[in-house]
């Protein structure tokens, strides 16, 4: 294999895998039930060192 068979690879199924990662990602944040997680770990900067 050389340089122009990865660059071909990359170009197409590349493409394909990071707008398929991006979209898990956009749903895993959205999803039900993750608001709660989501606060709270907006609020560790904010918690009181014991």
């Amino acid at each position: 294999m050389d340089y122009n068979v990865f660059r071909e690879f990359s170009d197409s199924w590349g493409l394909v895998y990071l707008f398929a990662l991006f979209v898990g990602a956009i749903i895993f944040t959205f999803r039900p039930g993750s608001k709660k997680t989501a606060d709270d770990s907006a609020q560790i900067p904010f918690k009181e060192d014991n």
